[in-house]
């Protein structure tokens, strides 16, 4: 463990939620001149921190403790009849590790995805400065994992590798391709990635019981959920 007391954190004031629009959130983040070292990342990771773009963040909120990180303990996982589908429909498909740079193809695909999945959120509608910020960084432990058929780019997880476990930052796909479920095979590529690697999990963010959007995330069992400073398994 790094020596975490020595770190300077910084919180925001209150905003409205992006999950709950009826709370208030607040978010502490790791002061931005703390360079962006992958073993402070892993340690905060354990305590329940995100990376978004140059920032390790978590939730900070006052009267709201909605949002609990996941993460899936690999070792102990094993996919489902559903999900043993959505690995034999993408088969087909091979897998590249790419150092994060920005391309027109990326955000061709990128923008199709918010359109079509996400023009509901904070992140529509997407723009060439948006995506590089939130995505396009210079950090050796970030990773553009690229799904592509016979060339054609499908999908892109935006995976950090870091000493404990793979952290999902973020995944956008075809939207046309329903049928591949690509999202929910992205996670499965990771977490057999995590595996082949000999790491302990992968994280993927916060889970909210009331935000239907976060749903998916309990599909993946073993699960781990941090209650109380606490991993606590839920099979």
């Amino acid at each position: 463990m790094t020596e975490l007391a020595r770190l300077k954190f910084y919180a925001t004031q209150p905003h409205s939620c992006s999950y709950l629009p009826e709370e208030q959130a607040t978010t502490l983040f790791l002061d931005p001149s703390q360079p962006m070292d992958a073993q402070v990342y892993a340690d905060l990771s354990e305590m329940g921190f995100r990376r978004s773009g140059d920032h390790l963040y978590r939730p900070h909120c006052q009267r709201c403790a909605a949002c609990i990180p996941a993460r899936v303990p690999v070792a102990g996982f094993t996919p489902n009849r559903q999900q043993q589908r959505v690995l034999k429909r993408n088969a087909d498909l091979t897998v590249q590790a790419i150092r994060p740079s920005y391309s027109d193809e990326y955000f061709d695909l990128y923008q199709r995805y918010i359109e079509q999945r996400h023009a509901d959120g904070d992140m529509y509608p997407p723009s060439k400065d948006q995506f590089s910020t939130f995505l396009i960084r210079d950090l050796s432990f970030c990773r553009f994992f690229e799904f592509r058929l016979d060339g054609r780019l499908l999908a892109v997880a935006v995976t950090d590798l870091l000493p404990n476990g793979l952290s999902a930052v973020y995944t956008f796909y075809e939207p046309d391709e329903e049928r591949r479920s690509l999202g929910r095979f992205a996670i499965l590529w990771q977490i057999g990635e995590a595996l082949r690697l000999g790491l302990h999990a992968v994280y993927l963010g916060y889970w909210i019981k009331n935000c239907r959007k976060m749903n998916y995330k309990t599909q993946y069992r073993p699960l781990e959920l941090l209650t109380n400073q606490r991993w606590v398994t839920v099979n």
